[in-house]
């Protein structure tokens, strides 16, 4: 697996997150690892999921997104709480991350998507966050996963969330990058290369549909969920705990069910919650 930790050319250490890691080496207390998986709309489940965590004092180290879990992250290390994410997220108008591409109509650009994510973060550089972020694409010549760590957030997370057929690829350095979650639908292994010792991970794939369609669009999602439950199997397995907020009849691109996500979302963190406190105290957290 090959890992790259930089957009630009500079690959220097995060003065940030070594001064973050020698503090919570210091106090002897886990390094908690935040990993928010891909799902499209069904990422609005991802705010409730922080909520709870907000409202009852966990506060992770770090952050790791892969596709809409990118988007989630990018906003949330950029110093946004997570009610204020609710209410960005309520507002937010659809056709302002829409934008279609010609002549080949049925593609999106991504571009609307990059001018949110700018908006909405103050423009800040992914090392520049306040909460060290990780953003997951995949290589569209090597097959692999990259983790960027430097650079602008708007184009990683524009890469992170290029579905196949739906975005187009992003160029970045010469290279051309799509969905991350064609290789790490939930960046746990990520969230461990980025120094987190506990990780709470976030899975909103959507399962493989029984009653399935044959229509093109339809075989390119059935397709994705049954490589997203494969890779999960391992990925999963790395994690301390593992969060599923209740979304298997929220569509991938209903974006009109947010409120619904965010719901689903504080259900399964509040459902967790007796085992996440018993496991971080276990880990030495207080």
């Amino acid at each position: 697996m090959t890992v790259l930790t930089a957009i630009s050319p500079d690959s220097s250490p995060l003065t940030r997150w070594l001064r973050r890691a020698a503090l919570v080496t210091a106090s002897a207390r886990p390094v908690i690892g935040l990993a928010l998986g891909g799902g499209a709309a069904r990422g609005f489940a991802h705010i409730g999921v922080l909520q709870v965590l907000q409202e009852n004092g966990i506060k992770p180290d770090l952050v790791a997104g892969t596709s809409a879990g990118s988007l989630v992250a990018a906003l949330y290390a950029s110093g946004m709480d997570a009610r204020k994410l609710e209410q960005v997220a309520l507002k937010m108008d659809e056709s302002a991350l829409t934008d279609w591409s010609f002549p080949l109509r049925g593609l999106l650009r991504g571009d609307a998507l990059g001018d949110f994510v700018r908006k909405e973060t103050g423009g800040l550089t992914i090392q520049d966050m306040r909460v060290p972020l990780g953003i997951v694409a995949t290589n569209v010549r090597t097959g692999d996963p990259i983790l960027f760590r430097r650079g602008d957030t708007a184009t990683a997370v524009r890469a992170s969330s290029a579905v196949p057929a739906i975005f187009s690829p992003v160029t970045i350095s010469g290279q051309e990058y799509v969905d991350g979650g064609l290789t790490s639908p939930v960046p746990v292994q990520f969230a461990q290369k980025m120094g987190a010792t506990f990780v709470i991970a976030v899975d909103i794939s959507s399962p493989p549909n029984p009653d399935t369609r044959t229509d093109p669009f339809s075989l390119l999602l059935q397709t994705t969920s049954i490589m997203t439950k494969s890779i999960n199997r391992w990925e999963l397995a790395a994690a301390d705990v593992t969060l599923r907020p209740a979304i298997d009849t929220l569509s991938s691109v209903d974006f009109g069910a947010r409120a619904q996500a965010i719901a689903a979302g504080r259900k399964a963190a509040l459902a967790a919650l007796p085992t996440l406190r018993a496991k971080l105290a276990a880990a030495g957290w207080r």
